[in-house]
């Protein structure tokens, strides 16, 4: 859906207006939001693993922590293509 929203808006992208400010800000601030969620996922897992008594890595072993390691890796490659 926010495919379609920024390639339909492309051309007021291009021209530098306030426009163009107004969507880049809004993608930072979906990007931010997605990392927060993803974190505070992430610690939950941390914590009930630690409650558990089991090892302090199991936390990786769960969705939040394998989805952090795939764009640990990945994020590199995304930033040297685009």
């Amino acid at each position: 859906m926010a495919a379609f929203f920024f390639e339909k808006w492309r051309h007021h992208l291009e021209d530098g207006s306030e426009l163009s400010l107004i969507l880049k800000n809004l993608q930072y601030l979906s990007v931010l939001i997605a990392a927060a969620i993803l974190g505070n996922w992430y610690l939950a897992e941390y914590k009930k693993a630690k409650l558990a008594g089991q090892p302090w890595y199991r936390a990786f072993f769960s969705l939040p922590g394998i989805l952090i390691v795939i764009l640990i890796f990945l994020l590199p490659l995304i930033a040297h293509f685009i």
